[in-house]
């Protein structure tokens, strides 16, 4: 199923609530929520209010997509917080598969992370454990980048990894996604889209109908 995450950090903060009740109700499945502590990343974005604010206001599905140094120390609050799955960055995690038994704990879903710098087997240990790969296909940290193509090969081996080991496990693309190219990450083997600038500038409603045409179109093939 291929499943469209726009991503808050390229909304209006001003007009928040009112722009995730349109994401909702144009029909996206999944929220995006990229934490940046300013140590992993450059920049520094929100956190835990944010999040427990748009949790009790809606019922989409929060992907929420830890950028932060030390992941593990932030699980529990953020699982507490209203997250329904959790992403971090196997670059920035002391252990990682302790850090993915603390999200299962907590009774979410767990979700690991790569950088474009970082090679697909990194991930492949882990795939056994995990509900989703994020690949990302910008450097984390900013909006608005464009996509880097060669990302994409990781996306295809590790869906090949993952269909060698029999696996069901989500794999998700982030940044420079936009309707123009969103085919290619699906045709890699992505299937939850994140898109931010693409969904929040302009006609939210429009640009999300837009996606899931797109979208369908391409599961349809």
């Amino acid at each position: 199923m291929n499943i469209l995450s726009p991503s808050i950090l390229s909304a209006d903060f001003w007009r928040l609530g009112e722009q995730v009740k349109e994401v909702e109700k144009a029909g996206a499945q999944y929220l995006h929520i990229d934490v940046m502590d300013g140590m992993f990343v450059p920049s520094i974005s929100f956190g835990l209010p944010v999040l427990k604010c748009i949790r009790r206001e809606t019922s989409l599905f929060l992907d929420v997509h830890l950028m932060v140094e030390r992941p593990e120390r932030h699980v529990g609050a953020f699982a507490e917080s209203g997250a329904d799955l959790i992403n971090f960055h196997i670059e920035a995690s002391a252990d990682v598969e302790k850090t993915i038994q603390a999200i299962r704990r907590m009774g979410k879903k767990a979700g690991i992370t790569i950088k474009p710098g970082t090679p697909p087997e990194a991930a492949a240990p882990f795939l056994g454990m995990v509900d989703m790969v994020l690949v990302m296909t910008v450097e984390p940290g900013a909006g608005g980048q464009e996509l880097i193509p060669q990302c994409l090969d990781k996306v295809r081996r590790i869906r090949e990894m993952a269909k060698e080991k029999r696996l069901c496990v989500d794999i998700q693309v982030d940044g420079g996604i936009r309707v123009e190219n969103v085919h290619q990450a699906l045709e890699a083997g992505a299937n939850v889209i994140v898109a931010g600038s693409a969904v929040f500038q302009g006609d939210i409603g429009a640009n999300i109908r837009d996606f899931k045409r797109r979208m369908e179109q391409q599961a349809q093939r």
